[in-house]
């Protein structure tokens, strides 16, 4: 699916305003990367076992940036999770002129931990420019989503001046990656604060190098863990071996049964269908998942719905021990933790229930199974049909040269179901910044910096478009 809409008027001269606006981010654009380089060098990760001062540190830079493009209403605030506080967020706001509308611009300034460093071809916190992509762990996810609405911004300013009423508040956020475990509390403290309009999400990703995408729906996600207990302790495999079968075989059968031999999962009561109707190429998916050569495919229906539309269930951890601690014994108990993503339509609440159901009625040999419930995240939805959407889809056109597409995407964002519970009158417009080769939260994540170009233009257009009463076109 694709827009089909032509662009409307800019004011006064539509193709001047434009043009102003590409030359304003193309002049700025070598600052923008700098500085977008400067905070990939800060480790800001809301991880308790790493340094809490580099992610305060973070916050600090973030605010000094968005003070640089004229906003003087600047805070770094936090709330406390049960006696702890949480993240540092950045919220800025500039009020709007009277009758207009105000934006809210959301991103996050922390980052996933690097992992192992020999996977890395360059140092991870040092932004490294290889092949029109930056390289470094945050550059694309999501540090490139806040230099995205500060250069917005900035362009902004410089070509509309005094002209540009419509309010801008930014929320950068300071934990998302660890889950945001105060993002509701934080909405709901700072609720009047963060009020707005339209709310933008830049931690999404475009269709492909070259093509624009606006995110317009998103799996949601639960998860928890699986365990097995087959004896009360370990005992030797010679001696007892044979009449009884050990917790991890156990535990490989049980989870077995989570998909069918076509590789649909298999579990009754989860939401799906076949319901895409952009065309993802299958050697484009094989291609941008690295998937290996003579690795057949899961599942049924195009490669998109199997992506946006049906759930997904991946074995994400297992505790079992190493080959290099094994010893002969049938070992007791063996747990996996399992991620199950949801269709949009799909309750997280019975879709846990669905789970638990399914592995307490499949007990192999009468094994005891104790299943444990984790995380839930919403999955969501957007009206492409409301104003917001619509100029969106025309500002990257505008900024790309080509239409854009409305595309799901299979991960998620839990915290889209709080925004759109506590503004319901807001239209969210989820965009990103990076590509199928991104590899955020892996090694060497990277950044496409002529994607990033457009995608700061494609912002900057969209705000100009809402400047001039787009959204009640």
């Amino acid at each position: 699916m694709t827009s089909s809409n032509t662009s409307p008027a800019l004011p006064d001269e539509p193709s001047a305003v434009s043009s102003r606006l590409r030359a304003s981010v193309d002049a700025a654009f070598p600052r923008i990367v700098q500085q977008l380089s400067d905070l990939v060098a800060i480790q800001g990760i809301a991880w308790d076992a790493f340094d809490a001062h580099e992610l305060d540190r973070s916050a600090e830079a973030v605010a000094a940036l968005v003070r640089s493009v004229g906003i003087d209403d600047v805070r770094i605030l936090r709330v406390d999770n049960d006696g702890t506080p949480g993240g540092p967020a950045v919220v800025a706001r500039r009020a709007p002129a009277e009758g207009r509308p105000t934006v809210l611009l959301y991103a996050h300034h922390d980052v996933q931990p690097p992992g192992d460093p020999d996977l890395w071809e360059s140092e991870p916190f040092v932004a490294t420019e290889r092949d029109g992509r930056l390289y470094g762990r945050g550059a694309a996810d999501d540090k490139a989503g806040i230099m995205a609405h500060i250069g917005a911004f900035g362009a902004l300013s410089e070509v509309l001046g005094d002209s540009f009423g419509v309010g801008v508040t930014l929320f950068i956020e300071g934990e998302e990656e660890a889950g945001s475990p105060t993002f509701r509390s934080f909405l709901e403290t700072y609720r009047d604060d963060l009020a707005a309009d339209v709310i933008i999400v830049a931690d999404s990703s475009n269709w492909k190098v070259g093509v624009p995408a606006l995110t317009t729906s998103l799996r949601g996600l639960v998860d928890g863990t699986i365990e097995v207990q087959v004896l009360d302790h370990a005992v030797h495999s010679g001696m007892f071996g044979g009449p009884v079968l050990d917790a991890p075989t156990l535990l490989a059968r049980l989870i077995a049964t989570l998909h069918d031999d076509g590789g649909d999962v298999a579990i009754a009561g989860l939401a799906g269908g076949d319901h895409a109707t952009v065309d993802y190429d299958e050697q484009d998916y094989r291609s941008d998942a690295s998937v290996l050569q003579g690795v057949q495919l899961a599942g049924t229906g195009s490669i998109a719905s199997r992506l946006w539309h049906k759930p997904a269930l991946s074995i994400i951890g297992m505790d079992v021990p190493t080959v290099a601690l094994s010893s002969n014994t049938l070992l007791p108990r063996a747990r996996a933790k399992f991620s199950l993503r949801l269709a949009p339509g799909q309750q997280p609440a019975a879709a846990m229930d669905a789970v638990r159901a399914h592995v307490e009625s499949h007990a192999p040999f009468g094994a005891t199974v104790t299943f444990t419930p984790g995380e839930t995240g919403s999955p969501f939805s957007t009206d492409t049909g409301e104003p917001a959407s619509r100029l969106a889809l025309e500002s990257f056109e505008e900024a790309w040269g080509v239409k854009a597409v409305e595309a799901g995407m299979g991960g998620s964002i839990p915290f889209i179901a709080d925004l759109t519970e506590l503004f319901p009158s807001a239209q969210i417009l989820i965009t990103g910044v990076e590509d199928p080769d991104s590899r955020a939260h892996s090694a060497n994540e990277s950044l496409h910096l002529d994607e990033f170009r457009k995608a700061v233009l494609a912002e900057a257009i969209l705000l100009a478009r809402i400047n001039d009463g787009g959204l009640s076109a």
